[in-house]
């Protein structure tokens, strides 16, 4: 993640505006989304009756959004200051920490939209390969390769001293190096990731278009707007990224790379925001307990369990009643549609 660049011996932070701007940017980040972010964590592990994958997913989610928001501290004193006071390995690891926030909150809402369209376009066979055990597994994996990915960002990042300023930034021997880096931040952290999410929330939509019953409509309005809040958030750092790469363009990007960078820390405050409104029916009713009932509620099992359920009936109905193959085979279909 680069949130500074050099240009010959210019660096971002001597942009007065932009660097005001970056750490105003920060400084709210960090007053919404640390103690939204715990509190998210609160209602899951102390209030929630019931866990559910979707609590699970949700809270590895605040898990790695907190993590951020508790080291935003480090780079408002770096935006104040304008020079970088926390020394080489810090430099390396509060960038590396970043990126691999950037990495696991994108996978994390990958399988939560894996695991809602395998629960909507098929609820009979989800349990099988979503079980609890199975899911604690897949996260297992997910954060391995995503502490994996993110080792570019401590090759490349150093602290240097410019035109008299201490920075942190990333340097490259090349100029295949600087592609390199950046085309992995795109590919791995948003191209492949929203390719399956956007394929995944086609067959989410056809399915709810197909049923008869509109009950998870809502709970998918709430991911859905997870997805969104992210890719509008860190779409103009993945652009700005890929842009700078041309030397051409980065006395234009100069000025606006801490802003964009900042304007990317927003998608980890933000969740807590759309659950609070998203959940704001049971506040009068459940109090502090809200968000816990609201997750719930959110959550497929019991819903997927039930609709399971119904289809066996539906199926043991059809055989029964059916007096040809043809009308069997329609009426399964139809109670798998339904």
């Amino acid at each position: 993640m680069t949130i500074t660049t050099t240009s010959g011996n210019e660096t971002i932070v001597d942009s007065t505006a932009s660097t005001t701007m970056g750490a105003l940017i920060l400084g709210l980040v960090f007053l919404l989304g640390l103690p939204g972010n715990i509190f998210v964590m609160w209602s899951i592990l102390a209030r929630a009756r019931k866990q559910n994958i979707t609590t699970l997913l949700i809270l590895n989610l605040a898990i790695a959004d907190g993590s951020l928001m508790a080291l935003t501290p480090f780079f408002i004193i770096y935006l104040v200051l304008k020079t970088w006071m926390f020394g080489n390995v810090m430099c390396k690891v509060l960038f590396y920490l970043c990126l691999l926030n950037m990495y696991a909150s994108i996978y994390l809402i990958t399988i939560m939209s894996l695991y809602r369209v395998l629960a909507i376009r098929w609820p009979h066979k989800v349990r099988i390969v979503t079980g609890q055990k199975t899911v604690m597994r897949a996260l297992g994996v997910m954060w391995v390769l995503v502490m994996v990915a993110s080792i570019p960002a401590m090759i490349y990042r150093k602290k240097t001293e410019v035109s008299t300023r201490l920075v942190c930034d990333s340097f490259h021997d090349t100029k295949k190096d600087v592609m390199i880096q950046y085309m992995l931040e795109l590919v791995i952290g948003f191209c492949i990731p929203y390719s399956i999410i956007v394929i995944s929330y086609i067959g989410i939509l056809r399915r709810i278009q197909q049923t008869r019953f509109g009950r998870r409509v809502r709970s998918e309005k709430l991911i859905l707007a997870i997805v969104v809040t992210f890719c509008v958030f860190w779409l103009p750092y993945h652009v700005i990224n890929m842009v700078q790469v041309r030397d051409t363009w980065l006395s234009i990007l100069h000025s606006k790379l801490t802003v964009a960078a900042a304007f990317a820390f927003i998608s980890s405050c933000a969740n807590p925001v759309l659950y609070f409104f998203a959940g704001k029916s049971y506040i009068r009713r459940e109090g502090m307990e809200f968000m816990a009932r609201l997750f719930e509620r959110t959550g497929l099992d019991s819903a997927t369990r039930k609709t399971h359920n119904m289809q066996t009936f539906c199926r043991l109905y059809c055989d029964y009643t059916g007096d040809n193959s043809n009308t069997v085979r329609k009426c399964i279909d139809f109670c798998y549609l339904t």
